[in-house]
């Protein structure tokens, strides 16, 4: 009979597009379903490496056979021991010259929840810990008491390392 270790989310200061700690890593983010990409955290991640941008816009460009979609995920690997986790759980952009009805925010935490699903599987295939901001709760708008349970139940409650980082902007 064997035990699964089920672990806490580990909070700390920093920047999620360094991740600590030994072993495999995965810096997983929310993308949106729109195909854009270039505000929010996105941004880190394309000073750092081309290539999840590259693996993101032509996973949309072929949408319609690729399996782009709400709730999708997709590994991009960018260094040896290290990937990135494109989480699509943002329905459209949100925009700030768009008057938007109260509550109306653009994270779907459905998708969230089955993006999260799926990366739980691929960390534990790679044995990798998982290293995100607060994931869907800048542009995408959400609320992280309402992430938090999501990330816990898919992935700390599976036996997957979380750290989730809070910038300094030191």
């Amino acid at each position: 009979m064997s035990t699964r270790i089920e672990f806490e989310i580990e909070y700390v200061r920093g920047d999620a597009t360094r991740p600590h700690g030994p072993g495999p890593k995965v810096i997983a983010h929310v993308c949106n379903d729109a195909g854009g990409w270039g505000a929010g955290f996105v941004v880190a991640l394309s000073r750092r490496w081309r290539q999840p941008e590259a693996a993101f816009r032509a996973w949309h460009r072929d949408r319609a056979t690729s399996g782009f979609a709400l709730g999708a995920l997709q590994l991009v690997q960018v260094e040896d021991e290290l990937w990135v986790a494109n989480m699509i759980g943002q329905h459209g952009i949100r925009s700030r010259s768009r008057t938007r009805t109260p509550g109306e925010v653009p994270v779907r935490y459905e998708a969230i929840a089955e993006a999260l699903a799926s990366l739980a599987d691929e960390a534990a295939a790679l044995g990798a810990s998982v290293h995100m901001p607060r994931i869907g709760c800048g542009l995408a708008g959400g609320r992280w008491e309402r992430v938090e349970p999501l990330v816990t139940r898919h992935l700390t409650g599976r036996g997957v390392a979380v750290t989730v980082y809070d910038h300094d902007p030191a």
